[in-house]
């Protein structure tokens, strides 16, 4: 058995410069940890494999595409391959998501401007 604390895991280098850490690995799917606080914000961007996200703590804002929606925790939101998405920490407390791709994506196309 394998298990890992998303709060106490080690935190990743990523281009949007927020806390991030890589909680699942497999040839088959990723599962993400990203902590924004108050104010931060990820550069939308686009993923080349469908995504999940589910909000575990806090409040923020969700942009998919065109449509943009305040969400809070216990939150699911499905975000397509090749649609830009981005969040934004818009509450006062931290802003927890876990972030699941599928299929995984590989190292070369971690983020697409």
């Amino acid at each position: 058995m394998n298990t890992v604390n998303a709060r106490t895991a080690s935190t990743m280098q990523n281009p949007h410069g927020v806390k991030a850490s890589k909680l699942y690995d497999e040839p088959h799917g990723q599962a993400m940890h990203i902590k924004l606080d108050p104010g931060e914000s990820l550069r939308r961007h686009i993923t080349p494999v469908d995504v999940f996200f589910y909000v575990l703590e806090g409040q923020g804002t969700v942009e998919i595409g065109d449509e943009k929606e305040d969400v809070s925790a216990d939150t699911l939101v499905k975000s397509p391959a090749k649609i830009p998405h981005c969040w934004h920490n818009t509450g006062e407390a931290p802003l927890r998501v876990l972030v699941v791709k599928m299929p995984r994506q590989s190292e070369k196309t971690q983020m697409v401007d």
